[in-house]
């Protein structure tokens, strides 16, 4: 692969790398300015300083946003207001005076874990990032599937039942909402996603629910990605990919689906991730791989 500049633009820090002999060097994080002259300036300097450092031949981005292929802008909307709607590929491009690909954040790290991570050796693969909502990726034959308006991939929209979407249903943040909001318990300090596995094994009845609810809603997307796209692989990242319930947890509700649907045999094969912070930085140097080689 090439020695690249690598910059993977976040809500609260953008982190920058240096691509070289198949590893991430000089890797490093600064907060995101608060205006675009700012951003611009920053990335700019940024990228003038891996010049120094290493032969880049060209930048690979990872960004929040529908990132759209054709015309090298970010569409949709982002906790960062100024990246979107302008052709911002070509003022990098300009800026940097190197070739530039930007990919989504999303993407770039189902393509990190399809090259060489929990999804090596296989050709296709979903990725579902549970956090504050459900992100999510399609790969097939080692290429993002965009879909025709940039919304493949996007899970969290789904709904998995008549409550909600997999998004509302599906993550630690809102199961933490719903077990407040039905319950009198006082608490001394503010419930974390911990704090709710804890209260679960302690027999609290409603902490139970609320996790109930959270992997059937899961396996219910999972199923329907399943045999929606029939991928190789599902893997699943997000801060909650570190707790050893989760994959059994699913697993667990997944049963209750195939016996409510027993024609269906084929399972999915579940894999956490390999990365985490490096992810987004290293699917963007896959990214840039194959869109300008």
């Amino acid at each position: 692969m090439s020695t690249l500049g690598l910059i993977d633009i976040g809500g609260t820090s953008i982190k920058f790398a240096i691509w070289q002999d198949q590893a991430l060097v000089a890797h490093h994080a600064v907060p995101t300015p608060a205006t675009k002259d700012d951003f611009m300036t920053l990335l700019t300097t940024e990228v003038s300083q891996m010049k120094t450092q290493a032969p880049i031949t060209g930048v690979g981005i990872s960004s929040p946003g529908s990132v759209n292929k054709r015309t090298g802008e970010i569409e949709g909307a982002s906790a960062i207001p100024y990246i979107h709607n302008f052709p911002i590929q070509a003022e990098f491009e300009a800026r940097f005076k190197l070739p530039v690909t930007i990919e989504n954040d999303a993407n770039c790290a189902a393509l990190a874990e399809l090259e060489s991570g929990a999804g090596r050796g296989a050709d296709s693969l979903a990725l579902l990032i549970i956090g504050t909502g459900v992100g999510g990726a399609l790969i097939f034959n080692h290429q993002v599937w965009h879909g025709a308006h940039l919304f493949g991939g996007e899970f969290g929209y789904t709904k998995v039942d008549d409550r909600g979407t997999l998004s509302e249903l599906g993550t630690i943040p809102n199961a933490i909402k719903r077990y407040l909001a039905t319950t009198d318990k006082q608490l001394a300090t503010p419930l974390t996603g911990e704090g709710l596995y804890a209260l679960a094994a302690k027999a609290d009845l409603d902490a139970q629910r609320e996790l109930k609810t959270m992997y059937a809603a899961l396996a219910q997307g999972i199923f329907n990605i399943q045999y929606s796209f029939d991928p190789e692989k599902i893997v699943l990242g997000g801060g909650i990919s570190n707790n050893p319930q989760l994959i059994p947890g699913i697993e667990q509700a997944l049963e209750e689906i195939y016996r409510q649907v027993p024609i269906a045999t084929l399972k999915p094969q579940l894999v956490l991730c390999q990365y985490t912070s490096e992810a987004n930085l290293r699917g963007a140097a896959v990214d840039f791989e194959q869109s300008v080689n």
